[in-house]
């Protein structure tokens, strides 16, 4: 569902992350351009869907041998300002810290492991099944950004930050999908390799596809369509160009 009835195209011109997650905050959708190589395009949706969320589900993780400079660029990539540490560095691993702009605000040996500058306590978490407005007042509480929402094994299960909530004050008519992700759309071509693009973007949390064409009457359109249904029956599908008048 929409909240506002507008629809960006899918023009390399027009809609890359930065302008989905401006229609996607207003109400609308992004359609991500297909002028991109495969990676590129479903790393821009991805960002699209960690832009903000209610609670991250699958934050972006480290070990505590990853070097700071790894850490850096994943920083500057994603636009976090923090990065969970785990214990073998997967996104369901056991905390065991966090790392944050305030860890590296001084460093200037980036070639350090992440280990001796992360901070390892206090760990403000909260268990699984913690509200958004439990969340706040806790945030509030300790005057703290971030929160890491964990198991009963202390296993990393999600992020909350001070950032997500504020904005859903400022947004009230986001278009997003149930984990409070916002919503966003990427186009894909009709020829025979399309199949393996609408899987990858699939993966990366697309929430639809467009068959991105001038003729969605055309027979190798309509092939197309029944064989991603077929593949993929569980993604929303649109055939037919996104254009501007």
């Amino acid at each position: 569902r929409l909240n506002v009835p507008f629809v960006s195209a899918a023009m390399d011109t027009v809609t890359e992350a930065d302008l989905a997650v401006a229609m996607a905050q207003q109400g609308g959708l992004g359609v991500i351009h297909k002028n991109l190589s495969l990676e590129e395009q479903a790393a821009e949706v991805d960002r699209v869907k960690r832009s903000e969320s209610g609670m991250i589900v699958n934050p972006i993780t480290l070990s505590p041998t990853n070097r700071i400079y790894e850490a850096l660029e994943l920083m500057k990539n994603y636009r976090i300002s923090g990065v969970p540490i785990t214990e073998d560095g997967s996104a369901e691993g056991r905390l065991v810290g966090i790392l944050t702009n305030r860890d590296l605000r001084f460093e200037t040996n980036v070639d350090r492991p992440i280990d001796e500058v992360m901070t390892k306590a206090p760990l403000f978490t909260v268990p699984v099944g913690t509200t958004l407005d439990e969340s706040r007042q806790i945030l509030h509480r300790h005057k703290v950004e971030k929160l890491l929402v964990v198991d009963k094994d202390h296993r990393l299960k999600g992020l909350i930050t001070v950032k997500d909530i504020q904005k859903q004050i400022k947004y009230p008519h986001a278009c997003k999908d149930e984990h409070g992700r916002l919503r966003v759309g990427a186009a894909i071509g009709a020829s025979d390799d399309d199949p393996e693009r609408a899987r990858v973007l699939a993966d990366a949390g697309v929430d639809v596809l467009v068959i991105d064409t001038a003729h969605g009457h055309s027979e190798g359109v309509l092939r197309a369509v029944a064989r991603i249904r077929e593949e993929l029956p569980d993604v929303q599908l649109v055939a037919g160009n996104v254009g501007t008048a």
